[in-house]
């Protein structure tokens, strides 16, 4: 901060009244605060003159630069910032001496005494230890003064906990244990220190705070027990190694690092048992004795001890163990063997030589022979092979192993195998070590070779001739023929049939005798057919066949046919009762012979075996009781019997005729259920359902038809029963169903025909909802079937509630996930998880809505994907923005798909906030403002500022911090000449919201004599390093035009509406405006009376082109625009006071001389006013009366009297035409007397008065400079003699005629009313009394 520094302020006093005495200060001691900015009130000078003389404050000396001061109220501002610590107080002489005291504001950083600290901790110092103090010092007092300590950040994170510092001390304490080997062996302490604030002039209190780092390393002690490395350890040495052969190194460590202690190393078990292997002190495990790996097997497993040789912090020696596996490597020392195992174990195993085993003849396949071939070794080859005569009827399998395998012989010859032949073979297995052949063992094996059924049945002929008459007997022989079969298990054995099925109508044989004999006697009429032709086929136990051709041949006989008395027979009993029907017949042959005895018997058929017949007398009669459940329930009762008639002709002749019995039933049976018992299972909580049945009936003798409407509930289903009655009627094998017992109101049963039986339907009663939880989740029935004659039947029925899906998934809760934009990640970034209480829940995920927060709104996106599975992906189609949208928000439900009752879903809807983190990914944007910056000589000066840019960033956080360079200045003149000016700006970056904004300042005082305009390239860098440039052009501007605006108002006032001044100018002119500078305005008594100032400015079109003071006035004056800047108080437009280099003096001689000459005639015409006011007034109302009657026709009534106050009806005078306020009162107010008015109304219609406002008084001046030049000036003065009013006008004469111009609307008028006589009246300057009427 720049400040003063030992200075002395000189005040000046500067008095413009006659030398007498000086001005006193009265109060010799001020305090100022520090932090007071530019521009702010610092003190009043309290000062006094014995003569009441006007004083003007002025400040010099070296310092005076820090202070501004009002010269004419004392008053001192801020210049320039001050610097308690650096000045805390302030002298300076004038006529006595004056302190300044400079009050402290909180403006400095606490300063830690030392850049950095570091300390050394070892790892087992105690809790609330002190480890080591930072202190900061601050150069502010009070409690701006006062420093407090804390810890903002410790790295790594996960060492929070562990410091804590006091926040007055400044003390580091150990608030948890160290570790050196399970967490981090450095930490760094992150400490803030912080003032407790404090201010001067602001009324915010402001906190100053600094940082500094610590660095803590932890320091290793031993208090860890040592630790194997490179665990597990697995070595292998060969069998019968040497001693002292290396077989492998095992290593441990110390894990105090820090420490690393010396190991020693020993064996402390050996399993299997024994001091097989030793250890060095290196860790070297060694073969110590002889090493069979037959004997102690594939692996040693030892436990190997490490021992540090230095006590630990317990004052012991820390010590660890290790197993070390040694794998044992076989070699080649032991010869293959044959075995007889009774097990899968090697100890029920035992050496053989002699091995048997036994085959089908022809056969093919294994022979397993129970035996087992080994070599104890690991890795060789062991071959088999076979020797002996059979050798070549068989191969061995394996041919080929290692270790151990089962031994088999497999047929290779198997028509060798002939048991008619041979019955036994004996040949030798040999087991050879491939790698060894030395190693040789022969084992013997017998087969023995077992008889099967390899033969066919054959008969002695191919084909058989034989005779049989018709009509002969069932079972009549008609031969006997006998296969042969040498197997001897088809001995007595063989089978015989007759071929093909159509001939056993005529023709059977005895199944195991070959006899041949006739089947059907009815059937053999040699009138029919005289010749059969049949296969006879033997087979033997095995279904061999062996086949022969009979031709039989029918011899005729008698041929006539005994004839029955009627067609057919139908009979009716009762079952259980006895039936007797005789059959009659008749035949035709010779009654004194045989063939016309007839003879009865029944033909066979299915219920033939129930009756018998006389064969005599044709008497049927049934056999045993007749019972119609035994029959064919298809049958309904009918049993029909053939009765065959034959006489006893040669050959005999018969008839049959049918039988028919209708067995009428009777209820003799009970019902019978299918099955013994019936379990079944429903679910919990099921209901039935209302239905209606209708049901039609029609009447065709009433000729009615009419309906009935069953409304039947309908329970849930549980399962069925089935039973059936064998008694075959309807009306006594009808069953119903019903439950007897177990039921508590819970099922009824309903019955259904269901083929030959009923059906029960068991359901829960509709009114009734079981409950799996409740105490009746099993049931046992009774359930009875009754006929209608009540006969019954029972089961037992086992139902089982069963519990069903019924309760609804529920979220589990989802944990934000945060995903860095622009990214493509091809997995889940997250996933919804849920859990469902049901057993056999399958759960899937169902998208609900997708919606983005972009720009504070939630819309809907599709930037992500939800698999069923409850996994939540990123689409692939699109693209993550930050800068468009800061989070996702993905709703999801859960759905069960085997949710059997009730709703499936979720009942709340699971929620998951994607944050999308954002990245660098978007340069600064320029915001551009139509904004004309330029360059005058007051903004000249190193260090100013003279324009500034704005940016923005579309990134957040830190990636979106803007710094600001200037890359290069070039200046371009009026010739469009461009040359380069090195670094004549600097880029100043400040931060206003989310925006960004470069200040461009000078780095040293501009040449203010240039014409043209800089070429700025300004780059905006974020902190990535993406980067934006832009042009920025600075105008230079003349101080030639630089306009000077009067106010009637405060210095104050006008700074206050600055900003609406600044818009009011650059409406009216459409240029920039950059005001300089607003002063008091001390150079006339009326400014001095009022208070006005002076504002000094310049106007800047877009282009650079700057406006002089002329145009700007004739900008204002427009009626448009100067109503407002009259209400913000401007009264004056002038040029700039700059002077001429070269300015003749004679010039302001005769300038002097006219201005004299103006202030005579003033005086005159002053005076003339004074004394008849009253005569003018009335002359210039006459005349102005006599111009109202040529008012324009849309101007209201009443009547305009220029120069005086009469008024238009909206009170405006119609010579300013501006609108004021009625009370403004010129002469003619509510005071004036009536004599007044009745006198300017008499004067109404008045022609003679001819003299008016418009003619003024004009004197011409012919001004002499120098010896040749002069100039000529009219002086033109109008005078109102009501107000006083002098309007003066000075106009210069000009070789050319200009068209009047004027920047006031009464000049204007004015000028108009003289247009007649004067054309080239130009109007200078003016009074008008209605803004200031002081002068005046």
């Amino acid at each position: 901060m720049e400040g003063i520094t030992g200075s002395i302020l000189l005040l000046c006093l500067i008095s413009f009244a006659n030398a007498n005495t000086s001005p006193v200060i009265n109060t010799v001691v001020v305090t100022v605060c520090e932090d007071l900015v530019k521009g702010q009130h610092a003190f009043t000078i309290d000062a006094s003159d014995a003569e009441n003389d006007p004083l003007t404050y002025a400040l010099t000396g070296p310092n005076a630069a820090s202070f501004t001061v009002d010269p004419h109220t004392g008053e001192v501002l801020i210049e320039r910032p001050l610097d308690r610590e650096s000045a805390s107080c302030i002298v300076f002489q004038v006529s006595r001496t004056i302190t300044i005291i400079v009050n402290d504001a909180n403006d400095n950083k606490p300063q830690f005494m030392q850049p950095s600290y570091e300390e050394q901790v070892p790892e087992n110092t105690t809790i609330n230890a002190s480890l080591f103090r930072v202190q900061a010092t601050d150069a502010d007092t009070g409690n701006a003064g006062v420093v407090k300590y804390s810890i903002v950040e410790v790295t790594p994170p996960e060492g929070a906990s562990l410091f804590a510092i006091g926040d007055i001390n400044g003390f580091v304490t150990l608030k948890g244990h160290l570790d050196f080997a399970e967490l981090s062996t450095f930490y760094r302490l992150r400490i803030k220190a912080s003032d407790s604030g404090g201010s001067c002039a602001s009324s915010q209190i402001i906190f100053q705070s600094n940082y500094v780092f610590a660095f803590i390393n932890v320091e290793d002690v031993p208090n860890l027990d040592p630790v194997f490395i490179n665990v597990p350890y697995i070595g292998k040495v060969e069998e019968n190694s040497p001693v002292s052969t290396s077989v492998f190194k095992v290593t441990a460590i110390d894990q105090d690092l820090g420490i690393n202690d010396i190991m020693a190393y020993s064996i402390e078990n050996s399993s299997p048992p024994g001091d097989l292997f030793t250890i060095s002190n290196d860790g070297v495990i060694t073969v110590h004795a002889a090493i069979d790996r037959e004997i102690i097997g594939d692996t040693v497993t030892l436990t190997v001890k490490a021992t540090e040789s230095k006590p630990n912090i317990d004052g012991i020696l820390a010590s660890t163990t290790a197993e070390v596996q040694i794998n044992i490597d076989d070699i080649n020392d032991n010869p293959p063997k044959f075995y007889k195992c009774t097990g899968s174990e090697d100890d029920s195993c035992v050496l053989a030589s002699d091995f048997t085993g036994e085959v089908s003849e022809h056969s093919l396949g294994s022979i397993p022979i129970d035996m087992t071939v080994r070599d104890l070794d690991r890795y060789v080859r062991t071959e088999l092979t076979l020797g002996g005569p059979y050798k070549d009827v068989f191969s061995v399998e394996p041919s080929f192993t290692t270790t151990k395998s089962i031994v088999q012989l497999v047929v290779k010859q198997p028509q060798e195998l002939d048991f008619e032949k041979i019955h036994e073979m004996v040949l030798q297995v040999i087991a050879e070590d491939q790698e060894k052949p030395e190693f040789r063992t022969t084992a013997t094996v017998t087969i023995q070779i077992k008889d099967i059924n390899d033969n066919s049945p054959k008969f002695p002929q191919n084909t058989y001739k034989l005779n049989v008459t018709e009509n002969s007997p069932d079972g009549t022989e008609v031969a006997t023929i006998i296969a042969e079969d040498p197997d001897t298990m088809d001995q007595g054995k063989i089978n015989y049939t007759l071929l093909p099925d159509s001939i056993l109508r005529y023709f059977d044989v005895v199944r195991d005798t070959g006899k041949v004999y006739v089947k059907s006697q009815a059937l053999l009429d040699r009138e029919v057919r005289a010749l059969y032709s049949a296969t006879l086929q033997a087979t033997d136990t095995d279904g061999k066949p062996g086949t022969t051709v009979l031709e039989i041949t029918i011899i005729d006989i008698n041929d006539n046919k005994p004839v029955p008395a009627r067609a057919s027979y139908v009979e009716y009993v009762m079952e259980g009762q006895p039936f007797e029907l005789k059959i009659e017949a008749t035949d035709a042959d010779d009654p004194d012979t045989d063939n016309s005895k007839i003879m009865f018997k029944i033909v066979p058929s299915e219920y033939s075996d129930n009756f018998t017949i006389d064969t005599d007398t044709g008497v049927l009669k049934n056999k045993g009781e007749i019972d119609r459940e035994a029959m064919n329930p298809e049958l309904n009762g009918r049993i029909k019997l053939q009765i065959d008639i034959t006489d006893k002709g040669t050959p005999p002749l018969s008839t049959v005729v049918n039988v028919t019995i209708n067995v009428e039933d009777v209820n003799d049976n009970k019902p019978i259920f299918k099955e013994s018992s019936y379990k079944f299972n429903v679910k919990e909580g099921e209901k039935g359902q209302y239905f209606t049945l209708q049901r039609a009936f029609k009447s065709s003798k009433l000729l009615l038809s009419y309906s009935f409407y069953f409304s039947i509930q309908s329970g849930e289903f549980v399962g069925s029963v089935f039973a059936e009655d064998l008694d075959q009627s309807k009306d006594f094998n009808r069953i119903s169903f019903s439950i007897t017992d177990g039921n508590f109101g819970s099922f009824i049963i309903r019955t259904f025909q269901e083929g030959s039986g009923y059906r029960g339907n068991i359901t829960v009663d509709p009114d009734i909802e079981l409950d799996y939880e409740s105490a009746r989740n099993k049931f046992t029935l009774t359930v009875e079937a009754s006929d209608l004659e009540q006969e019954k039947a029972t089961v037992k029925v086992e139902v089982d509630v069963v519990d069903v899906n019924d309760e609804r998934p529920v979220f589990l809760p989802t944990q934000p996930v945060t995903v860095k934009e622009n990214t493509t990640i091809t997995g889940a970034i997250g996933r919804f998880e849920a859990e469902d209480e049901d057993g056999d829940h399958s759960l899937i995920f169902e998208l609900v809505s997708i919606k983005c927060n972009c720009n504070g709104s939630l819309i809907p996106c599709d930037y992500v994907i939800l698999d069923p599975t409850g996994e939540v992906r990123l689409n692939p189609e699109e693209t993550l923005d930050y800068e468009l949208c800061k989070d996702v928000l993905v709703e999801a439900r859960v759905v069960d798909e085997n949710t059997q009752k009730g709703e499936n879903s979720s009942v709340n809807t699971g929620v998951m906030v994607i944050n999308i983190e954002d990245i660098n990914d978007n340069a600064p944007e320029f915001i551009f403002r139509n904004s004309v910056y330029f360059v005058v000589s007051e903004t000249a000066n190193k260090g100013t500022s003279v324009a500034e840019v704005t940016a923005t960033d579309r990134d957040s956080g830190v990636n979106r911090q803007i710094e600001f360079e200037v890359t290069s200045v070039h200046f371009e003149n009026s010739n469009n000449h461009t040359s380069d000016e090195g670094v004549l700006f600097e880029a100043v970056t400040t931060q206003q919201k989310d925006n960004y904004i470069g200040m461009i300042q000078t780095t040293k005082a501009l040449d203010v004599t240039l014409k043209g305009k800089y070429l700025v390239a300004i780059k905006a860098v974020d902190s990535g390093g993406l980067a934006t440039s832009t042009l920025l052009e600075i105008f230079t501007v003349d101080k030639s035009y630089r306009v000077e605006l009067r106010f009637v108002r405060s210095k104050a006032e006008v700074e206050s509406d600055k900003a609406n001044i600044v818009r009011a100018l650059s409406v009216a002119t459409k240029a920039a405006v950059q005001v300089v500078s607003i002063d008091p305005d001390t150079n006339t008594d009326e400014s001095r009376t009022t208070g006005g100032c002076i504002m000094l400015s310049y106007f800047v079109f877009p282009n650079g082109t700057a406006l002089a003071s002329n145009e700007v006035e004739k900008m204002l004056s427009d009626p448009e625009h100067f109503p407002i800047l009259g209400q913000l108080g401007l009264v004056y437009v002038g040029g700039s006071t700059t002077q001429s280099s070269e300015v003749d003096p004679g010039l302001y001689i005769l300038l002097g001389m006219v201005g004299g000459l103006i202030i005579v005639l003033a005086v005159l015409t002053t005076s003339l006013v004074c004394t008849r006011r009253n005569y003018k007034r009335k002359l210039k109302a006459a005349k102005a009366m006599n111009s109202v009657s040529h008012a324009e026709a849309n101007q209201k009534s009443g009547p305009v009297v220029p120069g005086t106050n009469k008024y238009t009806m909206e009170g405006a005078n119609p010579v300013l035409n501006l609108i004021y306020d009625t009370a403004l009162v010129l002469d003619l107010d509510e005071e004036s007397s009536d004599v007044d008015k009745v006198s300017l109304n008499s004067l109404d219609y008045s022609d003679t008065i001819s003299m008016s406002v418009k003619d003024p008084l004009t004197i011409m001046v012919r001004l002499h400079y120098n010896s040749s030049s002069f100039v000529l000036v009219n002086i033109r003065m109008w005078s109102n003699f009501k107000t006083g009013l002098l309007l003066i006008m000075i106009q210069e004469e000009d070789e050319e005629d200009e068209s009047a111009e004027y920047i006031e609307p009464l000049g204007a008028a004015l000028a108009q009313r003289g247009q007649k006589n004067a054309s080239n009246n130009v109007h200078v300057g003016f009074v008008n009394p209605a803004f200031s009427t002081a002068d005046l």
